[in-house]
């Protein structure tokens, strides 16, 4: 009697192409939770925001109400970016900066804790390393046409009187310059893309919301938090907001926005320190 175990065909293992292309695939929409967990959820979206750029929102909202107000016009009042938190002491200065740049990353940890906790990695919400080039690429590409595109809003948006004057940096010139000014530019991408890209759209997303309007409420927020700068501000990161929102989508990866928002941010920080004073075209602090 032959063995039947022995005759019967195995499943065939699926080729590396198969399982390459499907993980390039964006993620599928997460079922929509149930109303005892979605509460939750909700409450853990705001505690988040609460905590992070959220509540840097609010702030930037009374701060542009408060330069609106001003007797002066937006294009005569300043909005610095990087600036000392210790004049004249530069060692205590280095030692604030280094302290502010990590404390700000607070939340990205706490969401990492959140998909943690619910079982998740980082990679469910697009953040990872297993694409380094692919992800380079796209990121130098993203922050050639974005920068660009938002260098020239900014510049149309100061001189016809709704933006204020963006001083990127007034650090003291000493060697720890430069290096700190990239530090911030990692900061801000890691925290604004894990935040209310990644993070807040796929928690939105998977309390049932549209992926159009996740996206919206997403690059409302981000614009919010950019307000202290001016309208233009509000404008160009909103748009920006919308970019991201719909490659995320497409993509189902964050990385690629953070290399582009580290690099919009470098070169703006960096060339600034390097050519403010020095070109007729760059409003002088």
């Amino acid at each position: 009697m032959t063995d039947e175990t022995s005759t019967s065909s195995a499943p065939a293992p699926a080729s590396p192409s198969a399982v390459s292309a499907a993980a390039a695939l964006p993620p599928a929409p997460p079922a929509a939770l149930a109303p005892p967990a979605a509460r939750l959820q909700r409450w853990e979206i705001v505690a988040v925001l609460g905590v992070s750029l959220g509540a840097s929102g609010l702030y930037a909202l009374v701060d542009f109400i408060g330069s609106l107000t001003a007797k002066q016009s937006l294009s005569k009042q300043t909005a610095t970016l990087n600036g000392s938190l210790a004049p004249g002491r530069p060692l205590l200065d280095l030692f604030l900066q280094l302290l502010n740049i990590t404390l700000s990353l607070a939340p990205v940890l706490l969401v990492f804790y959140l998909v943690a906790r619910s079982g998740e990695r980082p990679s469910s919400i697009g953040v990872d390393v297993r694409q380094p080039g692919r992800d380079l690429g796209r990121g130098a590409v993203l922050a050639a046409v974005i920068g660009g595109s938002g260098l020239l809003l900014y510049l149309i948006a100061y001189h016809i009187g709704v933006e204020l004057n963006v001083v990127a940096e007034s650090l003291p010139d000493i060697w720890w310059r430069i290096p700190v000014l990239l530090l911030s530019a990692f900061q801000n991408a890691a925290l604004e893309e894990v935040v209310v890209l990644g993070y807040l759209v796929s928690r939105l997303e998977r309390l049932g919301v549209r992926p159009s309007r996740a996206i919206a409420i997403s690059a409302v927020i981000r614009g919010s938090y950019h307000l202290y700068q001016g309208a233009g501000g509000f404008i160009g990161n909103a748009v920006m907001g919308i970019i991201f929102g719909f490659l995320y989508r497409r993509w189902g990866r964050v990385t690629p926005m953070i290399i582009a928002h580290f690099l919009i941010d470098a070169v703006a920080f960096v060339g600034y320190a390097l050519l403010a004073g020095h070109v007729s075209w760059l409003p002088a602090p």
